[in-house]
């Protein structure tokens, strides 16, 4: 027999040409006699055709068909021109009925069954032929090598349709299983799952056949069109009949909690919701109560669908009802079930209920219930077996393994008949357990955490967390951490470090889209999943024709989800810092947190291996850093966390990895703005995150201060470096800030620089170029990152010390004498430098100023080595004055905490830059003269501005994220996948995991402890042939 199908879809009958004599014939007799054996359809039509809800899918650009109407006239003409029908075939009457059958199966989807016109659009796909452009630019991007429909249902549903036969099955498929194909294998964070439990099954046609069968067996009466204004009487009994139908629901709702409580049972062993101690309002009762008894939860699981039952009571009800969750009908099965989060059991644990004796008044918490009726029972009396005569009674572990299972044979019938009731039969399981509840009874917790870690396959070696660490930290590849799994194990014979699943199962904890959050409001445009990992950087992003061609590689978290991962890999920190102000119980306003955003190209990234599309082999990354929490708590902000090491690439977080280049403003504009418009979002709500066990309230404050010059640039709109708007904090030109060196102020602002775009672009006072250009001071692109006017410490650095090695350079060739002098003579002189500097400084010549020659070259003993090859006295004295002025000012950007660190510095900035700025508009004047870099040009105008308004210059710069760039080309030669799609993934993860400070906790404690020379004892290592310590230092020392 072919499909059974719901009554309310089947077909239209066939067109009159084609119809049987018989078809007639049963109307004409339902007319006549009105025979209602035709009215009822067979049931097993019925539950086969019961309707399911489709997913929500996007819409495809298919070209649906045209209307009923039309599609019906061209079948019929069709057919009337399809050779089955002429003269020579109307005589056979079973080819006529197949020819139906056959038409009516192209309205059939192939691999679910249901039909087209349930489809508003009607789209639909041939089973047998190419895949169409979308999926086909897909699978490009996912360099997937599927290429045909045939292949990919294959894969997807597991359905050969090559040796289909079009007499039996249809040839195309509906666009819901066009949209689950689609989702299989694109990056969309949305669920989809197939609307039927198996996939159909396509037979030949029989006299029975439910595809050929009419909509309805008979033909009804016309029906009179109702009367809008019907009389009262009328409208009562239509009120009256209604309410009917709502009490028999409600009644069938009543009813069926009734069957769920019958089929439980668990009245004599769970707990009523009127022991508890307080009276909780009745919508918390119902959050700790199961749903099918209505009792306090007792070994609470949750399904898929967020549902919390006790696990005797689901388990009983999808043996019984089937696998379907008992309170939304949503489809569930036993392995489906999983533990609630830790803090529920916590809050479950921790309520007070009452004892039920009657001799017994105390309120004792759920955790300690079963201890307390366990007293109870022993205080009773009970029976004490007497030895009445013989030989005394020996001790259990005494007896012979016989005398063992004769003495224990009731209990261990005892036992299996539990197993086999409520484990499945698993007896080894029940056991255990029960020897593990024994010990943790008598205190006696390392054997049962050693029992316990058998028991899960870990065996009594190091946590997973802790092996996790050790190969995140020493940068090993899956196959070098299997071959020293398998070393250390093959050595001792033992399970020391955990194997690669455990340590999957424990990065899932520390990945963003493992804690559930909740923003109130809602952040607009973003979806409210908080199961969200790496997702594509360019997902979301609408391509056309029009658009500028995106063609890079992008991996990323979500920003909301990151920050409640961050945040609660820091939940010891905030914690002690919350005790060690006295504010364990705040439950008061928010929590206000500051994020440094950082973003910056990590230059040439480019690897000898790897596989994939033709993409730019240099890399972006956009990170950020949790500087500090804070508290208003009696009307003061009490700091309850902040980052000891802004600067180290520990706590900078990566957030998002890209293949392009940092100039390519379109790619980076695609990339960055849906992180940026997850940012604005944030800014006006508040995370609702559960913290300790009780839920508070998180509020961000993001600050853009680690970017370069070169990309503040960029994101805001301004021109290039070269630029006569030398500054990105103030709108000096070169020339008014050669001639005014120290007295200028902030006045840039994201704000201002929009405002002045939007003059750039519509010029509304009609002004020439040069005029508009003033205007603007320099705006001449959409700004869509917002950063806070500071200074990069590093590259601040960086630069000045690229200035004063130009200026030794010009020294030696004495250029204040001689200005005129050629490119020949330039090249000499720094020839001449470079090998001076080798030979007494030790610094090897470089082709570009990098951090650690900068660091070096910035010293007095440098200034000492130049004046060597300088012979005026004079100009000894003016270098070493201004050398000696930048390192006491040098101080002041760098450090973390100036007011702390070099107070003296800070106070005395103001006088020491007009100091070095009057030695550079005099003694150097032949180079400063209507002229100035724009790093001179900071550190000498803006640095105690930018102090007195953050604090510091040091801890907000980008140096974190510059130190960061090594690590990448670190974990990108650790993984062995090929694909640079799938080693950004690895990359990404692996790096956000080198950044946990919880990671860090475990590699800081054992570096202490190798560093403390710790030792262990001989005798209580006696039975144990290989230590911990000793399995680490072999880690340490294998090469691979």
């Amino acid at each position: 027999m072919a499909v059974s199908l719901p009554p309310t879809l089947r077909l239209s009958p066939a067109p009159d040409e084609i119809q049987h004599p018989q078809i007639k014939f049963s109307e004409w007799k339902f007319k006549l006699f009105r025979v209602r054996s035709f009215e009822k359809a067979p049931e097993e039509a019925q539950k086969k055709g019961s309707s399911e809800g489709n997913p929500y899918l996007e819409q495809s650009p298919v070209v649906p068909d045209k209307p009923g109407g039309q599609n019906s006239t061209l079948t019929q003409r069709a057919l009337k021109l399809h050779p089955k029908f002429s003269k020579k075939f109307h005589a056979d009457g079973k080819s006529r009925e197949k020819a139906i059958h056959q038409a009516r199966l192209r309205h059939f989807c192939r691999i679910c069954g249901n039909p087209f016109k349930s489809d508003a659009h009607n789209r639909r796909y041939p089973v047998h032929g190419p895949v169409d452009t979308k999926t086909q630019s897909l699978f490009r991007k996912k360099e997937k090598r599927v290429t045909s429909w045939p292949d990919l249902i294959a894969r997807v549903f597991r359905i050969d349709v090559k040796a289909d036969i079009d007499s039996i099955h249809p040839t195309e498929f509906c666009h819901n299983c066009w949209g689950i194909m689609y989702r299989k294998f694109s990056s969309a964070p949305c669920e989809v799952y197939f609307p039927r439990k198996a996939t159909i099954e396509w037979h030949p046609h029989t006299p029975s056949c439910d595809i050929c069968l009419p909509t309805h067996q008979g033909l009804k009466r016309k029906r009179h069109q109702p009367n809008v204004q019907l009389s009262k009487k009328l409208k009562t009994v239509l009120n009256q009949a209604r309410q009917d139908r709502q009490r028999k629901r409600a009644q069938a709702r009543v009813s069926s909690k009734e069957v769920m409580k019958k089929i439980s049972n668990c009245s004599k062993i769970h707990l009523s919701t009127k022991l508890l101690a307080v009276d909780f309002p009745a919508h918390f009762v119902k959050s700790i109560s199961c749903q099918i008894c209505e009792h306090i939860l007792a070994d609470p699981v949750e399904t898929s669908c967020k549902h919390v039952f006790c696990r005797i009571c689901i388990l009983r009800c999808l043996k019984v009802l089937g696998s379907y969750c008992p309170s939304c009908r949503y489809p569930c099965f036993p392995t489906d079930l999983e533990s609630p989060v830790k803090s529920f059991l916590n809050v479950l644990n921790s309520l007070m209920v009452k004892c039920p004796a009657q001799e017994c008044n105390e309120e004792v918490s759920l955790e300690k219930y079963n201890h307390h009726v366990s007293s109870h029972k022993e205080s009773k009396e009970s029976l004490v077996h007497i030895n009445k005569g013989g030989r005394p009674r020996q001790h259990l572990l005494s007896l012979t393994r016989r005398a063992q299972k004769h003495r224990l044979r009731e209990l261990k019938i005892q036992v299996k008949e539990f197993a086999d009731k409520e484990e499945g039969g698993d007896v080894k399981s029940v056991c255990l357990t029960l020897f593990l509840l024994a010990l943790r009874a008598r205190n006696e917790h390392r054997q049962a955490d050693e029992l316990e870690a058998i028991m899960q396959g870990r065996g009594s070696g190091l946590q997973p967390a802790v092996c996790l660490a050790i190969r995140v930290n020493t940068f090993l590849s899956c196959s070098q951490y299997h071959k020293m799994y398998r070393t250390v194990k093959a050595i001792t014979g033992r399970q020391i470090f955990q194997p690669l699943h455990a340590l999957r199962n424990a990065e899932k904890v520390l990945l963003p889209g493992y804690h559930p959050f909740e923003w109130q409001p809602p952040l607009k445009n973003v979806s409210s999943r908080t199961d969200v990992g790496i997702i594509d950087g360019l997902s979301g992003l609408a391509s056309s024709v029009d658009e500028y061609p995106v063609d890079t590689i992008a991996k990323r978290f979500r920003y909301d989800s990151a920050l409640v991962s961050a945040l609660m890999d820091m939940e010891e920190d905030i914690l002690e810092g919350m005790r060690s102000q006295d504010l364990d119980d705040y439950l008061n306003g928010p929590f206000t947190v500051v994020v440094k955003e950082s973003c910056d190209g990590m230059g040439d990234v480019s690897e000898k291996h790897g596989s994939g599309p033709a993409v730019p082999e240099k890399a972006v990354r956009f990170s950020f850093t949790v500087m500090r929490i804070t508290i208003d708590h009696d009307s003061k902000n009490v700091k309850v966390f902040e980052e000891p090491k802004p600067n180290s690439e520990l706590c900078c977080k990566p957030l998002c990895l890209m293949l392009a280049d940092e100039s390519d403003h379109e790619t980076l504009t695609a990339i960055l703005s849906p992180l940026i418009a997850e940012r604005e979002a944030m800014k006006s709500s508040e995370l609702m995150l559960e913290m300790g066990g009780i839920l508070r309230t998180f509020k961000f404050i993001f600050r853009g201060t680690g970017y370069d010059e070169k990309l503040v640039r960029e994101v805001e709109g301004l021109e290039a470096s070269g630029s006569v708007y030398i500054c990105t904090l103030c709108d000096a030109t070169r020339l008014e800030a050669s001639q005014n060196l120290v007295f200028h102020s902030i006045t840039r602002s994201h704000a201002e620089n929009l405002e002045r775009y939007e003059v750039w672009r519509s010029n509304p006072y009609h002004e020439s170029v040069e005029e508009l250009r003033d205007r603007v001071k320099g705006v001449s692109a959409k700004p869509f990152i917002e950063t806070v006017p500071s200074i990069d410490a590093l590259h601040c650095d960086i630069g000045n010390a690229a200035e004063f090695y130009k200026i030794f350079q010009l020294e030696i060739g004495e250029v204040y004498k001689n200005p005129n002098a050629s490119k020949e003579e330039r090249k000499r002189w720094q020839a001449t430098l470079d090998k001076h500097l080798r030979k007494r400084m030790n610094l090897k010549p470089i082709m570009r100023m990098n951090g650690n020659f900068a660091r070096k070259l910035m010293t007095q003993e440098t200034v000492d080595a130049v004046c060597e090859l300088i012979p005026s006295e004079e100009r000894h004295e003016a270098l070493r004055e201004l050398m000696d002025l930048y390192l006491k000012m040098k101080p002041v950007w760098r450090s973390s905490c100036p007011a702390k660190e070099c107070p003296e510095s800070l106070c005395q900035y103001s006088f020491n830059s007009q100091r070095f700025a009057e030695l550079l508009s005099t003694k150097f004047k032949y180079r400063y003269e209507g002229k100035i870099t724009n790093y001179f040009h900071k550190t000498l105008a803006h640095v105690p501005e930018i102090i007195e308004r953050d604090g510091s210059i040091g801890a907000w710069a980008s140096e974190g994220n510059e130190s960061g760039n090594k690590l990448f080309r670190r974990f990108r030669k650790m993984n062995a996948r090929q694909s640079k799609c799938y080693e950004m993934e690895d990359v990404l993860k692996h790096h956000w995991l080198y950044t946990s400070k919880y990671l860090q906790k475990f590699m800081n404690a054992h570096n202490a402890l190798k560093s403390s020379g710790f030792t262990m004892n001989s005798k209580e290592t006696l039975g144990d042939t290989l230590g911990i310590e000793d399995s680490l230092e072999i880690q340490d020392s294998m090469e691979f």
